[in-house]
C-alpha cells in the first residue's frame, strides 16, 4: 500500500471515516512493529482524517508521561500521573472524554484553543499501559462514543503490533 489515505465522498460522517480508516492503517502498519512509527504515523491519519486541532501519544517513561510523536501546536513535554486529561486516564486506567476541557479539573492547559478532548490508554501486549493516545479539538463537546469505538479499534491494533 502506498502511503496515502483515500476516503470516499459518503464518509462524510465519523462512523463512516472510522470504518475507512482503519484497514488502511492496518495495511499501512502491519509490518511495523516500531512504537514510534506506529505512533507517528497513526497520528499523522488522524490529523489528515479528521483535522482533529491535536493528536498525539504520551508515552510511559520513568513514572511520566513523555511526550511522543504527534500533529498539531507545540505540546506540554511531561505529564504527571493523575494531572490533567492525560494523567487521570492514565491513572484510572480509563478512556475519559472531555466536552469541556475548561470544566476539567486540573486541566493543563497546552493551548488555550482546545476546547474539548478524548484521551484513550495505550497498552502492550503484556496489558500494561505504555502510553496514552491524546486527541483534542478546537470545537466544545466534539467527541462521542463514535470516536471512542473508532479510537479504541486504533489502540487494540496498537496493542497487536507493539513488542514491548
Amino acid at each position: 500500500m502506498s502511503e496515502s489515505l483515500y476516503f470516499t465522498t459518503e464518509a462524510e460522517n465519523r462512523t463512516a471515516r472510522y470504518s475507512e480508516l482503519l484497514p488502511q492503517l492496518k495495511a499501512l502498519l502491519e509490518a511495523e512493529n516500531d512504537t514510534i512509527v506506529l505512533y507517528a504515523n497513526i497520528a499523522a491519519a488522524l490529523k489528515e482524517a479528521f483535522d482533529f486541532f491535536w493528536v498525539g501519544f504520551y508515552r510511559v517513561q520513568e513514572n511520566q508521561l513523555v511526550l511522543g510523536p504527534f500533529q498539531g501546536p507545540i505540546a506540554c513535554t511531561r505529564i504527571q500521573k493523575g494531572r490533567g486529561v492525560c494523567g487521570k486516564a492514565w491513572e484510572l486506567n480509563q478512556i475519559i472524554i472531555v466536552p469541556n476541557v475548561d470544566e476539567f479539573p486540573g486541566h493543563i492547559a497546552c493551548s488555550s484553543e482546545s476546547k474539548s478532548e478524548i484521551v484513550l490508554p495505550v497498552y502492550n501486549s503484556n496489558k500494561e499501559i505504555i502510553a496514552v493516545l491524546d486527541v483534542d479539538s478546537n470545537k466544545y463537546n466534539d467527541f462521542s462514543n463514535i470516536d471512542q469505538n473508532g479510537l479504541s479499534q486504533i489502540v487494540a491494533f496498537i496493542s497487536e503490533n507493539v513488542i514491548a
